[in-house]
């Protein structure tokens, strides 16, 4: 019998060696139309950043070793252009340009995936590359050695564009990620993401989503890359990490049948429409197990899985059947690693899957133990029977334990309260009595059985506060640090005291730091005859870092040295207190600091250790409050250095926040462009300022916050009149004179973007980066039929009491 094989990295150099393994009787030959096999791909980003030093530690075997060692023809540099199903025959073309023909019995098809290069106006500039083989990392590390790479931009926010944007910052570079989704690494859920987000802030890294580039333009520091929105960066280098499509050309032009993907479709045993040509990897569609449909998964670990699979099958006969991929992955991103299982929320969504979600904030050991650190993890299960959809894991360690679990239960068919069930090994260094996987069992269990209520935060994004009592259970400290526009702060120890406080009438939101004491708070309400009690799913935690908008300037500039405002001699060699935080849930750490910087002398610094990600935040807040003097922060490895200085007289004059200036409100009532193109100007400017801008925009002001790609939506007859009469999006609004039936709107576009100055859409997303508060009157959203889909995403809903509210905090409302 003689084998050929197509692909020699991952799933055909895999089945290569099994088929050996199951027989010495065959005639093996391996084709590759690249220099190396068998090579490890996920590591070619490490590399290029330094991490790996040695290149040939990329290399799990070479052709000669690995041809010699299982009786194999290895033949590298040899590219399959053809197969002659009707001969069983294939014709290889050599890299010197000669061809011939190879017969064989059985084809195994492991071409891989290709990256994905859209024919955008300046994509084969020698200062842009992709990252998909060895080929590719040589030209890059090369490209690096003999340029100087101060500034580099990933075109993608995957996997391996965070991957390579750690390891090109690594290497010294400032980078950004643009990504035109709005969140980064598309398999975990947007808040989940968020986290993410802020890590990368934190690293220096500029994040630009929600940004498509329109094209590449050469200049003087090599490459200027143009958004579509008109924003412009300078690059000395670009990667373009949009994501790969299978490579099926080959078997196309056989005649193989591809499947509703664009995939090779195989069967449970891998094999292909044609009985003798079996196929893995990156290149083949499968039904996924969870829903039955199928899906493209570009990931090593099921097709070195699929290449033992399919030896066996090649050899024996179809007897092995494969199960399907769920898509288990991680991958390091700076300090975090980031892993996912199974389903998202946002793909159940789309797939119309009923779900709950539960989300937990734990240590990843026990937290008395040195060296805990934060684990968010979010799973997705059935509303019916718990089944277990997906899990999601942002934290530092013990990630891919918890991950594999989950997968495991997954593909088992389990549900949440297998979780339960689950035997952990446990020792304080390793894990804790209750482990993360287990709590996260629980959670769901408390939701499933009504003795929770979750309250989501995009739910409570959208809400009317008015119609809810809205209340904060953390403790006044906690509560004095900054809490939820209208919530009321009623401790989790004073609930059965205070609990007469919260009308029975009205829903009842709880929330805390994480949502465990939000939880134990339900309970006393529920049972003392609260009937709509509802808990924040994740807490504070995550509701903030969802919320939170992602802004990035632009690069860095020369460093700016810090203004004096102290004109005293700053104390000499200041004593530096030192305190761990580690391993404590919110609240502590912040306990810890106010307790700890009670205890020291003025003008001496107090530098606190802790692994809550949000503690900085908090830390810097309590500063602004009290008047000690902020130092700064630092972050390693998902550890939290803060310090602070106990106040003096002199720093307190120095450093306490000055008196806070009101902000500036505007309606937008018309949908003139010009007179909204003024709006996001005067708004834009006095955001500039740092002041709180908000933005209120009725009836025909509704039509600049329109999306262009819309849902679909319900309307009623009247919605559906509105919807064809108003302007679709900001696209087609119409100027207030001279709109000369659109020449003159067209005409005003065209001069501003000659004239370098930013268009109407540019402006509001600006006006969105630099914080600017989006709210879309209610009324006038019910009497136009316009629903809260049909608007961007960063849009809020309020009434007229949210503006108001708004109104009295600002000293200037202007009407347009």
């Amino acid at each position: 019998m003689k084998y050929v094989v197509i692909g020699g990295v991952a799933g055909g150099a895999t089945a290569a060696a099994r088929i050996r393994r199951n027989t010495e009787e065959a005639s093996i030959v391996l084709f590759e139309r690249g220099e190396y096999i068998s090579y490890a791909n996920c590591g070619l980003p490490y590399y290029i950043g330094g991490v790996i030093e040695d290149r040939e530690r990329l290399f799990v075997q070479t052709p000669e070793v690995f041809g010699r060692r299982f009786n194999i023809d290895v033949r590298t540099r040899s590219e399959v252009i053809a197969i002659d199903r009707a001969k069983k025959e294939v014709s290889v073309r050599t890299a010197d340009g000669k061809e011939y023909r190879e017969s064989y019995d059985k084809l195994l098809l492991s071409p891989g995936a290709s990256p994905v290069r859209p024919p955008l106006p300046g994509i084969d500039l020698p200062a842009i590359f992709t990252l998909r083989n060895v080929y590719d990392t040589d030209r890059i590390k090369q490209y690096l050695n003999s340029h100087t790479v101060r500034r580099a931009v990933i075109v993608g926010g995957g996997f391996i564009g965070l991957e390579m944007a750690e390891n090109l910052h690594h290497a010294g570079a400032e980078v950004a990620v643009v990504e035109m989704a709005d969140q980064v690494m598309g398999p975990i859920d947007f808040s989940m993401a968020a986290l993410v987000h802020e890590h990368l802030l934190q690293k220096g890294v500029k994040l630009y989503l929600k940004q498509g580039v329109e094209a590449f333009e050469p200049s003087a520091e090599g490459v200027t890359v143009k958004f579509q929105s008109d924003i412009r960066l300078e690059a000395d280098l670009v990667i373009l990490s949009i994501g790969v499509r299978p490579e099926t050309k080959l078997a196309v032009e056989a005649g193989i049948e591809l499947g509703e993907m664009r995939g090779i479709k195989v069967n449970e045993y891998l094999q292909t429409s044609d009985a003798s040509i079996y196929a893995v990897g990156d290149a083949i569609e499968y039904p996924h197990p969870l829903t039955g449909k199928p899906w493209l998964n570009y990931l090593a670990g099921p097709a070195n899985r699929q290449g033992r699979i399919v030896a066996d099958n090649l050899v024996f006969g179809n007897k092995v059947r494969y199960e399907g991929a769920i898509g288990t992955s991680i991958a390091k991103v700076f300090d975090l690693t980031v892993a996912a299982t199974g389903l998202p929320a946002k793909r159940l969504k789309q797939m119309e899957i009923p779900y709950f979600s539960a989300t937990i904030h734990a240590g990843s050991h026990a937290g008395y133990y040195p060296g805990a650190l934060q684990m968010d993890i979010k799973i997705t299960f059935s509303p019916k029977d718990g089944k277990l959809y997906g899990a999601q894991i942002v934290g530092y360690k013990g990630v891919d334990k918890r991950i594999d679990e989950y997968a495991l239960t997954i593909k088992r068919g389990g549900s949440v309260y297998d979780l339960m069930e689950l035997e952990h090994a446990y020792a304080p260094p390793f894990a804790s009595a209750k482990d993360p996987v287990a709590i996260t069992g629980y959670v769901a269990g408390n939701i499933l059985s009504g003795k929770m209520t979750p309250l989501y935060w995009r739910e409570l994004r959208e809400a009317d506060l008015s119609e809810v009592t809205l209340v904060d259970v953390r403790t006044p400290d906690e509560f004095a640090l900054g809490s939820l526009e209208g919530a009321v702060n009623i401790s989790l120890d004073d609930m059965r005291e205070r609990m007469s406080e919260i009308p029975k009438d009205k829903p009842v939101f709880l929330f805390c730091g994480v949502g465990l004491r939000g939880y134990l708070a339900s309970n006393i309400l529920k049972a003392n005859g609260y009937a709509d009690v509802r808990n924040l799913i994740g807490g504070l935690k995550t509701y903030l870092s969802a919320v939170k908008p992602v802004v990035s300037s632009g690069w860095s500039c020369a460093p700016v040295p810090r203004k004096e405002t102290c004109t005293c001699e700053e104390p000499v060699a200041a004593r530096v207190v030192k305190v761990n935080a580690c391993g404590i849930q919110c609240p502590g750490p912040i306990l810890k600091l106010k307790k700890s910087m009670e205890e020291l002398q003025a003008g001496e610094h107090l530098e606190i250790r802790a692994t809550d990600a949000g503690f900085p935040r908090d830390a810097e807040a309590w500063c602004r409050t009290t008047g000690h003097r902020w130092i700064g922060s630092r972050s390693e490895n998902g550890v939290y250095r803060v310090e602070i200085e106990k106040a003096t007289a002199c720093s307190v004059a120095a450093h306490q926040q000055a008196p806070v200036e009101k902000g500036k409100t505007f309606i937008l009532f018309s949908d003139d462009l010009d007179k909204t193109l003024a709006t996001f100007v005067l708004a834009n400017g006095a955001a500039a300022t740092g002041q709180k801008v908000t933005v209120f925009f009725t009836f025909w002001g509704l039509n600049a916050i329109k999306k262009v790609q819309k849902p679909k939506v319900e309307k009623d007859f009247f919605g559906w009149m509105f919807g064809k009469m108003l302007p679709s999006s900001s696209l087609k609004l119409k100027l207030s004179k001279m709109n000369m039936g659109g020449i003159g709107s067209k005409m005003m576009r065209y001069l501003m973007k000659r004239k370098g100055v930013d268009s109407l859409e540019s402006l509001r997303q600006q006006a969105l980066d630099n914080g600017v508060e989006f709210i879309a009157c209610q009324m006038s959203m019910d009497v136009m039929g316009i629903k809260k889909e049909e608007l961007l995403d960063e849009v809020t809903v309020g009434g007229v009491a949210t503006y108001m509210s708004r109104a009295e905090e600002a000293n200037v409302n202007l009407f347009i």
